[in-house]
């Protein structure tokens, strides 16, 4: 993975073609500079069309006796599970990406839409196997941005077109839109998209520690991935095609900050350098780490606090529990908090502290 993080180098001079110098340039970031020519991953475009509800496939919901097949349920974010609390009713499971409702079916119902490659990049796994997991099968397609490595996922799909290792140009067709993975039916199929960072290089150790079993998806195993609000991000690139995803991300508040004992480097800081705040070079005993309630780490600064060990020194105001709002990370109420066994190893994930 460290290799891959590098940008490639690409010598025009060798090229006797025009057309044989377009394709590595389109194929690489340093000719194209770091715009993200970010493009949706199918035919449907009612997203940017002002239709969600044509754009998101509905989930199945009961709340309170009534039965209803909301489309916010397909969307990014706390849209799941629907919970009646002090502050009123309360979406409390986090969505990690969008599903995105075919616009082509045949006779018996089963999607045709081809799924595209939302940038140009390099696919980096393949899940080919309908049962492997969760997700059924997969791709995952590394973007180079000069951000830092970005991992789009495409999942549930009914066929896989591509192999891993293989460069492919923003468009290329992956596969086909499909129903494989958990909880799905011919009804509801459907893309399910993210847009993710790589949270760790010591995942499979991390994976065992928790589990006491092998990874069987690598680096690329969901858990070690972060979404992003991938639809937010498709708007304003519509509106503003030259955004970065540091800029993007400059407009999102923190949930929560936990400040940890500072013992080295966090890897993490050096795969995406604008996650850092303040001066990273200068000693310090401790850590503050921001996050989204979903878990995303958003900076991390040097802090001048002594901790022993980590500590919620931040969290937004809420009148129901915290493990509502944070995948249960949290617990408490109020202004008052402190991270739960799953807060520790998601903690633990991001610093490398954890027994190997």
């Amino acid at each position: 993975m460290e290799k891959e993080n590098q940008k490639e180098i690409v010598n025009c001079a060798p090229f006797r073609s025009l057309s044989a110098l377009v394709l590595a340039c389109t194929l690489s970031s340093s000719c194209l500079g770091q715009g993200l020519a970010l493009q949706l991953p199918t035919d449907n475009r009612a997203l940017l069309e002002s239709n969600p509800e044509k754009f998101y496939m509905y989930v199945y919901r009961t709340f309170e006796g009534e039965t209803s097949k909301p489309w916010q349920g397909g969307g990014y974010g706390f849209v799941r599970t629907l919970r009646r609390t002090k502050q009123g009713v309360v979406s409390t499971r986090f969505h990690e990406g969008i599903d995105i409702r075919p616009v082509k079916r045949d006779s018996a119902g089963r999607p045709l839409d081809n799924v595209r490659s939302i940038a140009l990049g390099r696919v980096v796994y393949v899940q080919k196997s309908a049962g492997g997991s969760n997700y059924g099968k997969y791709i995952v397609v590394e973007h180079d941005w000069g951000e830092g490595p970005f991992l789009s996922l495409y999942a549930h799909l009914s066929t896989t077109l591509v192999k891993e290792g293989q460069r492919i140009p923003a468009g290329h067709v992956l596969g086909q839109m499909g129903y494989t993975g958990a909880g799905i039916n011919r009804e509801r199929a459907h893309l399910h998209l993210e847009l993710n960072i790589l949270l760790s290089l010591q995942f499979d150790a991390w994976h065992k520690m928790k589990f006491g079993s092998d990874n069987r998806h690598g680096l690329h195993n969901g858990m070690n991935l972060s979404g992003l609000d991938i639809a937010n991000l498709f708007l304003r690139h519509e509106r503003e095609p030259g955004i970065t995803i540091p800029e993007f991300l400059s407009g999102t508040s923190a949930y929560y900050k936990v400040t940890c004992p500072r013992r080295g480097k966090l890897e993490l800081t050096d795969r995406y350098p604008w996650i850092r705040r303040g001066a990273h070079h200068r000693p310090s005993p401790s850590w503050e780490i921001s996050f989204t309630a979903s878990g995303f780490p958003l900076a991390i600064a040097p802090s001048h606090r002594e901790v022993p060990k980590p500590l919620v020194t931040y969290i937004r105001t809420t009148q129901s529990r915290h493990e509502y709002f944070t995948l249960s990370r949290l617990t408490g109420t109020g202004r008052r908090a402190s991270l739960t066994r799953a807060g520790l190893q998601h903690l633990a994930l991001i610093t490398g502290e954890f027994s190997k």
